[in-house]
């Protein structure tokens, strides 16, 4: 299997790019995941102190629904604040998630993604130098390049700890 950034048709170069990078970090998410009983998808790990794999999709969902919602210039939907927040819990910990099956959490996933794309569609690599802020304690500023970037690297990040649950789980 050849991996590259392949930009999308409808796409201008780098925009696509960008979210090709997204995309395939998606699919690695569901290909690492695949396969999981609900109790691995609940698991916290040896001493039931880290984040769940279910926990970590929901995160990362959240967290590029938002900056979907960024790029498009407008603020998230109450309705969907409420039907997938919050970011952090009151202890400022991710929220817990028991019992939300793996197949509904890569649905939800997949919602925001075609969000994304169609989002994409409609950006020219000029607009990647477009300003926004975000972050839910102190705003930060960043350009719609960065933000593209991000949701691949963070969604990578978490990927790791998904890997490290699925050893220890199986272990």
């Amino acid at each position: 299997m050849l991996y590259d950034l392949q930009k999308e048709a409808a796409m201008s170069p780098i925009v696509g790019m960008l979210y090709s990078a997204v995309k395939q970090n998606n699919q690695r998410l569901q290909f690492i995941t695949n396969g999981m009983s609900q109790d691995e998808v609940d698991y916290r790990g040896p001493t039931h102190k880290y984040n769940s794999t279910a926990q970590l999709i929901k995160h990362i969902m959240y967290v590029d629904l938002n900056w979907v919602y960024r790029i498009m210039g407008q603020p998230l939907l109450q309705s969907l604040k409420e039907q997938h927040g919050p970011m952090i819990d009151e202890n400022n910990r991710l929220p817990m998630v028991t019992g939300k099956s793996l197949s509904t959490l890569v649905s939800d996933y997949d919602a925001v993604l075609i969000m994304l794309k169609d989002t994409c569609t409609h950006l020219t690599d000029a607009d990647l130098n477009s300003i926004v802020t975000f972050g839910h304690e102190n705003e930060k500023q960043a350009t719609i390049r960065w933000g593209l970037w991000h949701m691949a690297d963070h969604s990578r990040y978490h990927q790791a700890h998904i890997n490290l649950l699925r050893a220890w789980y199986h272990e």
